[in-house]
């Protein structure tokens, strides 16, 4: 069916929806005898962007002194990147004067500080800003060089008063740049603490590297972050990028981690320590128990250093660049499968961003030369359906995001087949060099796309309509390729599926005077779980989905500790725990979804999302040894709800299990950036002797029934 005439189906869908309301209940008729594909475990991936991750337990911000150190404050950031909150730098102590920075003797990138020495005035450098828990334990190094008889002292501060530190004494300082271990122990908890390195003396001394992390940690990773990740069951962790990856070069990765250059981070105008390359990243994935998918750049990179960096990773120990990877620690392959060719290329804030009459030989090239590498790898597409870069173009536009994005007077939705066609101009020529389409999808729950308006505009509409937004973009991308089918017949067999490799809720719209903030605590976590919902459904379509932000969903306490889940992240696990390999089967109902506000095409699908039980939303699935029915519902209504349930192809053998989730007592609405304030999220769980023929689902709540049967 051609997309042009599916919005005419919006009638008929509301001529369905009107015969179906009313006293009748919502009825839900699940039928085992109808098999979907398997579900992949690969839908329940997490997004890992240095810019943005929290897993490294580094304490110290620039710890290889890539900016220069003065008294001046950092400019504030400002805009879409405010949310990351004001960049921390290093400060001299004594004034500017006394610290250079010195192109002469660098330890490590451009240039590394020397301070100058006095015989009894401290001077030095300090950070401030650091977050210490009493009693707790932290270790680090030092790498100095300098005159010959100076006193330097280390220092961890976390109040005003003398008794307030403690104090590391280096009186054995060269000419040659020496590692000096550091190891502290907190005697109060602070959000503000101050680390100092000072000296007393005559001449100077050099600074080449600085590290702080808690004791505890697991290979440089955060203890409780690791393991919270390996118990939410994050099945797949995307890395470096994100627009990160346009601008990195994964060289700058590898080798001691003091040595590695520090680098203006682009993407994000941050500083970038290169301490979580691609090796730190292979543990982080081993520790975690995650699929490891890599993306390249296709940005400012090239085929060469992408099948060199294919090398590194999968090429024996007797390749060139797997004798580098053997050299520094690893000698085995690491044999990653899945790998990325760039980030969203169709943007112009990316870096390196050609136009799409150029970019496919651009793709093309490099995965000739990834899979000359490695043939065995998948390689997935940096795409986007016209529908994403509609959406893109207002929000961009609106919040002038991206400034250096070119002013066009193209009204939206973009068609199939024009020059914002990303992913019908790769299909058709790069089809051959094509696993996976890495589509990305964002929304704003409160807010539309006026078509007028050519702008979001508040829906001012239910939570239930809310939630559906981003299940309704999902719902697209599937109407989407039945339009490339019909434009390309010769794709059907070329096997290609979506890797859903960037997606989620944005609660925040930092453009005055939309509010776009999130009323209700689990607004984020329901239409997530529309999401999945979805994604499960066309199992047969999704290779892999990778949430942003699905390893930051973890509560944290006043120190930024992980002590659980928040909702979003407990719905992974209970999702990946209850569906990873389970089969789809059928769900009928008598209550199509209603249509929601927005714009075909660029906020809308032309059918609407979800099961016909609204306002619920119902998914079911035998569990893999085919032993057990697992039913999904989510209830999108700040009210109960009641539900007739009809099973059908299989036999109940007594005995079912509830899990239920809402938002835990005390929770409040999101106030940044996709955050949550409230405890830690808990599972409501239950023995049944039997699923009844009709249950009370609580209000806004994702509740999971699992059947034993024969």
């Amino acid at each position: 069916m051609r997309y042009d005439r599916m919005i005419f189906l919006i009638i008929a869908i509301g001529i369905l929806f009107s015969a179906a309301t009313g006293a009748e209940p919502v009825t839900a008729t699940i039928d085992a005898s109808r098999p979907g594909a398997p579900v992949t475990p690969l839908i329940f991936g997490g997004f890992m962007e240095p810019a943005t991750t929290g897993v490294w337990a580094e304490m110290l911000a620039d710890r290889k002194f890539l900016n220069e150190i003065t008294s001046k404050e950092p400019p504030a950031r400002s805009g879409w990147l405010s949310f990351m909150g004001p960049a921390r730098r290093w400060k001299p102590i004594g004034g500017d004067s006394v610290v250079e920075m010195d192109k002469k003797n660098p330890y490590v990138g451009e240039w590394s500080p020397r301070v100058r020495l006095e015989k009894e005035m401290p001077h030095g450098i300090s950070q401030s800003g650091i977050v210490l828990v009493s009693g707790r334990t932290y270790t680090g190094r030092v790498i100095l060089a300098g005159t010959p008889g100076a006193r330097i002292s280390v220092s961890l501060i976390w109040g005003a008063n003398a008794s307030d530190r403690q104090t590391i004494a280096i009186n054995s300082l060269t000419p040659k740049y020496a590692k000096i271990p550091l190891k502290f122990t907190a005697k109060a908890d602070s959000n503000d603490a101050r680390f100092e390195i000072a000296g007393t003396g005559n001449g100077s001394f050099h600074i080449g590297a600085v590290s702080l992390m808690p004791s505890d940690n697991i290979a440089g990773f955060k203890a409780a972050t690791i393991r919270y990740l390996k118990e939410q069951g994050i099945a797949l962790a995307r890395w470096p990028g994100g627009n990160f990856v346009s601008a990195y070069d994964w060289r700058d990765g590898i080798g001691d981690r003091d040595k590695r250059p520090p680098r203006r981070e682009l993407a994000w105008n941050g500083t970038e320590s290169n301490d979580m390359g691609i090796d730190e990243f292979m543990t982080f994935c081993r520790l975690i128990g995650a699929e490891p998918y890599i993306a390249v750049n296709a940005g400012l990179g090239d085929d060469h250093s992408a099948a060199e960096e294919v090398e590194y990773v999968n090429g024996p120990a007797t390749s060139r660049m797997g004798r580098l990877r053997a050299a520094n620690g690893h000698a085995a392959p690491y044999g990653v499968k899945i790998w990325g060719v760039g980030n969203e290329m169709y943007g112009e804030w990316q870096w390196g961003h050609i136009a799409i009459t150029q970019y496919p030989e651009k793709h093309n090239r490099i995965v000739k030369a990834m899979k000359k590498v490695d043939p065995s790898i998948k390689v997935i597409a940096s795409s986007a359906t016209p529908e994403e870069v509609s959406w893109t173009y207002i929000e961009n536009r609106q919040l002038d995001s991206f400034p250096e994005r070119k002013k066009v007077d193209d009204r939206v939705p973009f068609a199939f087949g024009s020059e914002y066609d990303w992913t019908g101009a790769l299909l058709k020529n790069s089809a051959d060099y094509i696993d996976y389409l890495g589509e990305h999808f964002y929304g704003y729950p409160n807010l539309v796309i006026d078509a007028d308006k050519q702008a979001f505009v508040d829906a001012t509409d239910p939570l239930e309509h809310r939630v559906r937004r981003m299940s309704n973009k999902v719902q697209f991308k599937f109407e989407a390729w039945e339009e490339y089918l019909e434009r390309m017949p010769y794709l059907k067999e070329k096997g290609i599926k979506f890797a859903f490799d960037e997606w989620g809720p944005r609660s925040v719209f930092n453009k005055p005077p939309i509010d776009a903030i999130a009323s209700n605590p689990m607004l984020d976590t329901l239409t997530n779980a529309l999401v999945y919902h979805e994604f499960m459904r066309h199992s047969d379509m999704v290779a892999l989905a990778v949430a942003t932000g699905g390893m930051m969903m973890l509560a944290t306490d006043a120190h930024g500790e992980a002590v659980g889940f928040r909702p979003d992240g407990l719905l992974i696990k209970m999702l990946h725990d209850h569906f990873a390999n389970a089969i789809p089967v059928a769900v009928d109902g008598n209550s199509p979804q209603q249509i929601i506000k927005g714009t075909i095409g660029v906020d809308l699908s032309a059918r609407p999302s979800g099961s016909p039980t609204y306002p619920l939303d119902v998914f079911a699935a035998l569990r893999a040894d085919r032993k057990a029915l697992i039913i999904s519902v989510v209830n999108p209504i700040e009210r109960a709800q009641e539900l007739g349930l009809a099973i059908k192809g299989v036999d109940p053998a007594g005995g079912a299990r509830l899990q239920q989730l809402t938002a835990p007592p005390g929770a409040a609405p999101a106030s940044g950036f996709g955050r949550f304030s409230g405890p830690p999220a808990k599972l409501i769980e239950s023995s049944l002797a039997q699923v009844p023929g009709r249950i009370t689902v609580p209000p806004a709540s994702i509740s999971v029934y699992e059947l034993t049967v024969k």
